[in-house]
């Protein structure tokens, strides 16, 4: 019988060593359910719990969309922090809901001592947000996704123009909806709908269902609607 997981074999760009790290075989990914945010559930297993790959030499946390340099402070600053104080760990194995969410932060760190674009890191930060959603933490979940729409703001301020905006507009105006700032998630959605340069028919029309939804979770918080939402039937 074929098995979820398979090994890869990886090389530290910090310590320099080779270990293996587990992924889940294409064929097993099954989602049964997608949030309006991304967030995908599986009926089985979680392909999220294997995108950290941990060194078991060093502690260096990483995923495929880290960079692979490193600078001379940079490489002080991680031996200071992680290198010096870790003890040899195997993460090549079937990792639990508590050994993914260690992973992501072990990498939310390296990422920060590396200094990883603002997009790496909001991706960590909404994969940690999706864990906590998945336990029902939601305390947890929206501190996480506080982060998040902290870190892509950034992405958006600094990196905007090369990546696809449309996108990145809509998961800001979808995380400030989730966080019930929605005077921030209306901004987003009416500026993906109305700027005619924005050719992205999914993300238009998922803009317009989410305008929606933040008109009817207004209105059912008994708040101001603003004037362009009075107007709308």
């Amino acid at each position: 019988m074929v098995e979820p997981l398979y090994e890869i074999s990886v090389t530290c760009t910090y310590c320099t060593n080779s270990f293996k790290s587990k992924k889940v075989r294409p064929s097993f990914k099954k989602a049964s359910k997608s949030d309006t945010d991304f967030c995908l559930h599986y009926k089985d297993i979680n392909p999220d719990y294997y995108v950290v790959r941990i060194c078991p030499f060093c502690g260096y946390a990483h995923t495929e969309n880290f960079s692979d340099k490193w600078t001379p402070t940079e490489r002080e600053e991680f031996h200071e922090k992680v290198a010096q104080n870790w003890s040899m760990r195997d993460y090549c194995r079937e990792r639990t809901w508590e050994d993914s969410v260690h992973c992501f932060k072990l990498a939310l760190l390296s990422a920060q001592i590396k200094n990883e674009k603002s997009r790496v890191v909001a991706g960590l930060l909404h994969h940690l947000a999706w864990l906590y959603r998945g336990k029902g933490e939601a305390e947890q979940e929206e501190r996480f996704l506080s982060y998040a729409l902290d870190a892509y703001i950034q992405v958006y301020e600094t990196e905007g123009m090369d990546l696809n905006n449309a996108k990145l507009m809509y998961l800001m105006g979808e995380l400030s909806r989730r966080l019930k700032r929605f005077s921030d998630a209306v901004k987003w959605f009416s500026r993906i709908i109305n700027d005619r340069k924005i050719m992205d028919a999914g993300m238009i029309r998922a803009s317009r269902e989410q305008w929606i939804t933040t008109r009817e979770d207004m209105l059912a918080m008994r708040l101001e609607l603003p004037e362009e939402m009075k107007q709308a039937t």
